[in-house]
């Protein structure tokens, strides 16, 4: 599933072609994907400008200039592709495009249909069922040590688990906390109530740090992510520890070898012999 990182790396991706441009037309070529999507979607879109695009968490929301939020959550194969409108037939999981003024066409696919595609009024966005118990933003000034320390102390469940939890901190997937907590040699098993104030600390900044590099390296593509220009993203190259079972591990002075145990049905990727 597309985390943080490829959903940042879509909304930009997407801020080019469509921020202060007119869609002039809605094509739905489906009328579900995971949930049902309103019936005047195409009525309250069609003639209006795109004032900006936001993310939070793993969602996108596109503002209208009408006060219209367009929400869209990439799922397990979502993504945006962007190209000027050529006359060809749609792709079969091609289910929402909208065509600008300026004749870009970006075509929302989505062949497993995991992702979603709704609309909603700006006022009613913060109490949005999606969105109103969501915490902070990793990215934010909200996220800090002291932050987490809180939301983990009365957590008698692994910290791996917490931390992808949606009301701990958002956007987290499973990529990038196996990477965060390498990074902290901090044990996926460990209580989430046992994490000191200094391992919390050092959780936020290694979270923010790998964050970082992802976003700069447009995201992870191990099975269907891709750009909105069709390109892939690199940060998969430079995982320390997803997908390297029985490799070394490279925190510096380790020799240990990469393990890998089921959590939650998820494969947690770790060191056993640094991450303690």
């Amino acid at each position: 599933m597309p985390e943080l990182p490829e959903v940042e790396t879509t909304r930009r991706g997407l801020a080019p072609a469509l921020e202060g441009a007119k869609i002039i037309r809605v094509i739905k070529r489906r009328d579900k994907i995971r949930i049902l999507i309103p019936d005047d979607f195409e009525k309250r879109i069609e003639g209006r400008k795109v004032a900006n695009i936001k993310r939070r968490a793993k969602y996108l929301q596109i503002y209208l200039d009408s006060d219209d939020v367009i929400i869209c959550h990439l799922g397990m194969s979502g993504k945006f592709i962007v190209k000027k409108n050529d006359n060809e037939p749609f792709a079969k999981h091609d289910h929402i495009i909208f065509q600008t003024d300026s004749d870009d066409m970006v075509i929302y696919n989505d062949p497993r249909r995991f992702g979603l595609m709704t609309i909603c009024h700006s006022s009613e966005l913060e109490q949005h069922k999606l969105f109103r118990d969501m915490a902070a933003e990793p990215l934010g000034n909200e996220f800090n040590g002291e932050y987490l320390l809180e939301k983990l102390a009365t957590r008698k469940t692994p910290i791996k688990t917490c931390l992808l939890d949606q009301k701990t901190v958002v956007g987290l997937g499973n990529i990038y906390v196996c990477e965060a907590l390498n990074m902290t040699k901090i044990s996926p098993t460990k209580m989430a109530n046992e994490i000191s104030a200094h391992e919390a600390e050092e959780l936020v900044s290694a979270i923010r740090n790998i964050l970082g590099r992802a976003i700069d390296a447009g995201g992870s593509s191990l099975k269907d992510f891709a750009r909105t220009d069709g390109d892939l993203g690199y940060f998969q190259h430079q995982f320390a520890i997803y997908g390297r079972e029985g490799e070394a591990c490279r925190n510096d002075g380790c020799g240990g070898t990469v393990g890998r145990i089921n959590q939650g049905g998820r494969s947690t990727f770790y060191c056993p012999e640094c991450q303690k």
